[in-house]
C-alpha cells in the first residue's frame, strides 16, 4: 500500500489506517484510490474477517475531502468535478457500505465532511471521547457529495439531519451516539481495543452468516418492506446448503460451541 494508507492483517482483523496526519487525514484522490485498493485486497484475503478503519495521529479520523485538490477539479467545470471528485467519493462510501465483511470505524478525532460520510457508510462505529463530527460542506457553498445528504437522514431522521447539514455546526460524540451515527463512545486509549473486542465477538460466528446479514440489511434499507423480506428470504436460502448452517444446528442440538469453516 502507498504510505497514504497503512494495512495490517492480524488475528482475523484487517486494520486500515488513513495516513495523512499532517493534513488531518484529508481524503485526497490518491488516498481514496488506495483505500479502495486495500478493500479489494481484503475482500479476497481469507484470513481477514473484519475490517477496522481508523486515522493516523492524535487529531483526526479524517477532516474530510482535500479542498486544495478538489478545488482544481471544480475550476475545470461540473463534468470534471463530478467525475473526479463526486463519483470517486460516492464509489468509496458505497463500497464500504456494501462490503460483505463487517467494517468498523474507530473514530479517533475529527470526522468532518467526508470523514463523517465514511462513518455514516460503514456498518459499525466506535468513537473516542475526543472525537468530533460535523457536516461543514455548507460553509464552502456546497452540499455533501459522498452520500451525506442520503445516509445521514436515514440514520438520524430528516429534521435532525437537516439541522446538521444546514448549519455545518460540529457535534459531540454523545450527540453522534444519540442519533445512531456511532454504536459506542469510549475513552480515547480504549478505542482500538474496543474495536478489536467488537470484531472478536463478530468473528465467533459463521462468516457466511455475517455476510448474509450485511447483504440483507444493506439491500433492504433501500427497498420497500416486501422487497426487503424477499431479500432476507434469499439470503436464508443461500445458507441452507452450507456446512456452516449444518454445523450451527448440530452444535445447538449437541450443546457445544460450533466450529465454522466458512463453507
Amino acid at each position: 500500500m502507498s504510505d497514504t494508507i497503512l494495512l495490517e492483517i492480524k488475528d482475523g482483523i484487517a486494520l486500515i489506517t488513513l495516513n495523512r496526519p499532517d493534513k488531518l487525514n484529508a481524503l485526497n484522490y490518491e488516498l481514496i484510490d488506495r483505500l479502495m485498493a486495500a478493500v479489494d485486497q481484503i475482500e479476497v484475503e481469507t484470513s481477514a474477517r473484519v475490517v477496522v478503519l481508523t486515522g493516523a495521529g492524535e487529531r483526526a479520523f479524517s477532516a474530510g475531502a482535500d479542498i486544495h485538490e478538489f478545488s482544481g477539479s471544480v475550476r475545470e467545470g461540473a463534468t470534471i468535478a463530478v467525475r473526479d471528485f463526486v463519483r470517486r467519493g460516492q464509489a468509496m462510501t458505497a463500497r464500504l457500505e456494501a462490503f460483505k465483511k463487517p467494517v468498523i470505524a474507530a473514530v479517533n478525532g475529527l470526522a468532518f465532511g467526508g470523514g463523517c460520510e465514511i462513518t455514516e457508510a460503514v456498518h459499525l462505529a466506535i468513537a473516542s471521547e475526543r472525537a468530533s463530527f460535523a457536516k461543514p460542506e455548507i460553509n464552502l457553498g456546497m452540499p455533501p457529495t459522498f452520500g451525506g445528504t442520503q445516509r445521514l437522514p436515514r440514520l438520524a431522521g430528516r429534521k435532525r439531519a437537516l439541522e446538521m447539514l444546514l448549519t455545518g455546526a460540529p457535534f459531540s460524540p454523545a450527540r453522534a451516539l444519540e442519533i445512531g451515527l456511532v454504536n459506542r463512545v469510549v475513552p480515547h486509549e480504549e478505542l482500538l481495543p474496543a474495536a478489536r473486542e467488537l470484531a472478536g465477538r463478530i468473528m465467533r460466528h459463521s462468516p457466511l452468516a455475517v455476510g448474509s446479514i450485511l447483504t440483507a440489511v444493506t439491500r433492504g434499507l433501500n427497498m420497500a418492506i416486501g422487497e426487503g423480506l424477499q431479500a432476507e428470504s434469499e439470503q436464508f436460502a443461500a445458507m441452507v446448503p452450507t456446512g456452516d448452517l449444518t454445523e450451527g444446528l448440530a452444535a445447538w442440538r449437541e450443546r457445544r460451541s460450533p466450529n465454522y469453516t466458512g463453507r
